[in-house]
């Protein structure tokens, strides 16, 4: 069992684990998915976990949750702007709430977590690089099911898994630079296309064919690309 093991030794776990997925995963929500069940087994009293990160539109939002109840939660601190999640992310620290009904840090979220059968709570903040880009949290369904070793560890796993987002976001990165780049080559080759085109049919030079290509851009209220992939489709239904 993980909670038999030393702290350290837990964290050794999580860590494989994690290591497994920058192998394996190749798409952010599969990880999290998977870095939340992690969460919830290596903390005893967790009844659920989940990771709050800024979906594509900046509105904060449970990106992977191991329980339905965990985004019920969550989406409770985010439509009441309260709640010890919010916290740790604004303040980069960890948040432990031993019992939502006797804390008054957050008087309308406490009752509505309790509500819906959650009664205690850790959060941690998740760091990537010089910022803070979410939060880490597991729910209890009995007061006092965290202790002081429960946030070192959540501490630890969420400092893991913010290495793992900001690899992931690094991935992502470079992908969308690799498909940037290979588009700017497709780009590159229908206006070569184009140009030789019309150097062939109107003999003249390659600056000139430029030059013609850019006019019938704009006579025709389109882009370069636009314009020179237009040419080379009546070159090659010329050519047929």
């Amino acid at each position: 069992m993980v909670a038999d093991l030393p702290l350290a030794n837990e964290l050794a776990v999580v860590v494989a684990r994690m290591s497994g997925l920058l192998l394996s995963r190749e798409t952010i929500q599969s990880a999290l998915e998977t870095v939340v069940t992690a969460a919830a087994e290596a903390i005893p009293a967790s009844a659920g976990a989940g990771v709050s990160l800024l979906d594509e539109t900046g509105r904060r939002t449970t990106a992977a949750a191991s329980d339905e109840v965990v985004r019920q939660t969550d989406d409770r601190q985010y439509a009441l702007g309260e709640g010890p999640c919010l916290a740790a992310w604004s303040e980069r620290a960890v948040v432990r709430v031993d019992d939502v009904l006797a804390d008054r840090r957050w008087p309308r979220w406490g009752p509505a977590a309790a509500a819906l059968g959650m009664r205690a709570a850790l959060s941690a903040p998740l760091l990537v690089r010089d910022s803070c880009a979410g939060a880490v949290k597991v729910y209890a369904r009995e007061p006092g099911g965290f202790s002081g070793r429960d946030e070192r560890l959540l501490t630890l796993f969420a400092g893991q898994a913010g290495i793992f987002v900001a690899n992931m976001r690094s991935y992502d990165d470079a992908r969308r630079v690799s498909e940037e780049f290979k588009g700017v080559l497709r780009d590159r080759d229908v206006i070569n296309l184009a140009k030789g085109a019309l150097m062939q049919r109107e003999h003249i030079s390659e600056e000139a064919a430029f030059d013609m290509l850019l006019g019938l851009a704009r006579s025709e209220r389109q882009d370069t690309v636009a314009a020179a992939a237009a040419v080379a489709e009546r070159a090659a239904r010329g050519s047929r």
